[in-house]
């Protein structure tokens, strides 16, 4: 995660010099700000996986000398079969797309954002696939 993190920070300094340069060059206030979120976002990621491969140790990326099976083992779980990401996506749109049209909308869209979001972290808990 190290080597990560300091491509990020890396990625930061350049966005910056290039925001810098850009800003001198076109006088364009939105383009400036782009590179500027940029150069926050990057900085912001790098500092973060810096921080962490601090407090969790050396990791396989970081040694150069590491295979590839290394790295192998459990990631974590994925659920093969889940429909709820694409209902929150949905709501989620629906509550953006309520900016649009109306105050009515937009609440409507937060509530089945909620619930979708709910039955989301909940989908293990019932049914034929509880534990």
């Amino acid at each position: 995660m190290k080597i990560q993190g300091w491509m990020f920070l890396l990625c930061g300094v350049f966005f910056a010099a290039a925001d810098v340069v850009y800003w001198f060059w076109s006088k364009e206030p939105t383009g400036t700000t782009a590179m500027a979120i940029s150069v926050g976002l990057a900085l912001m990621i790098g500092y973060y996986l810096l921080f962490t491969a601090r407090r969790i140790g050396d990791q396989p990326e970081d040694n150069k000398e590491a295979e590839i099976s290394d790295g192998a083992g459990e990631i974590g779980f994925y659920s093969p079969h889940s429909w709820w990401p694409l209902f929150v996506c949905l709501s989620a749109a629906l509550t953006f797309f309520g900016f649009a049209i109306g105050w009515w909308l937009f609440f409507i869209g937060v509530f089945c954002t909620v619930m979708s979001m709910i039955g989301f972290v909940f989908q293990y808990y019932r049914g034929n696939f509880s534990h």
